[in-house]
């Protein structure tokens, strides 16, 4: 696929190599088309770069690897219409680091960034996912040894199927990608970052995730 990625940090430079490696032409979206870190890793990995409006304008499938504080007016940036019919992959995380760490979770209106971005942008098909863990362990869920899950949240089944398959190229198995329901799950899982905040702090390395454990299993 033609794949978009928003966002030039650590997040965005992660899951974009990742997305080259597997085959997909990748080209990472910034505030300005010749931002320092997105030029540098077109030229490290054979991907192209340009602004949030360039990128979702080429990309068949749009990731949001912004800092959840500006990814709404990112994609106000990426533009409606380059954002009309496609699927979002959102794995952002709204933290606020102004009292220090760990940083506050910001929820909007009592609900989710996934569900702000969704009703920002009706024609696009947002999907929440990946938001928590680290993103070493996004595309190689194999650093974490035994079975741990990654979970799935969005109003529209084609496109959480989309997603899906796409995890599934990362090496997550069929059956520990969790689909929650529709998006306003994704209001647990954007609250779930407190939890695996205080973990990072205690444990001091990124290097875990969630498993959910069933009887009999």
């Amino acid at each position: 696929m033609r794949i978009a990625v928003l966002g030039t940090g650590e997040v965005g430079r992660r899951l974009a190599t990742t997305l080259v490696s597997l085959g997909h032409e990748v080209t990472m979206g910034s505030r300005t088309a010749d931002n320092a870190e997105a030029v540098k890793w077109a030229e490290g990995h054979g991907g192209g770069h340009g602004t949030f409006a360039d990128a979702a304008r080429l990309g068949e499938l749009v990731v949001n690897a912004t800092g959840g504080l500006v990814s709404l007016a990112v994609l106000e940036a990426a533009g409606a219409e380059n954002l009309r019919g496609k699927v979002l992959v959102d794995v952002s995380n709204a933290l606020d680091f102004s009292g220090g760490f760990p940083p506050a979770i910001v929820t909007p209106d009592g609900g989710s960034l996934a569900e702000q971005l969704q009703k920002a942008f009706p024609e696009t098909r947002v999907v929440k996912t990946l938001n928590t863990m680290t993103n070493t362990v996004m595309v190689d869920p194999g650093r974490v040894p035994g079975r741990h899950d990654v979970f799935l949240s969005g109003d529209d089944e084609d496109a959480k199927a989309v997603v899906a398959d796409l995890l599934r190229s990362f090496g997550w198995p069929s059956d520990r990608i969790l689909d929650l329901g529709d998006l306003s799950s994704a209001r647990a899982t954007e609250q779930l970052m407190q939890l695996w905040l205080r973990l990072y702090g205690v444990l001091g390395t990124g290097d875990f995730n969630f498993s959910v454990v069933t009887a009999g299993s």
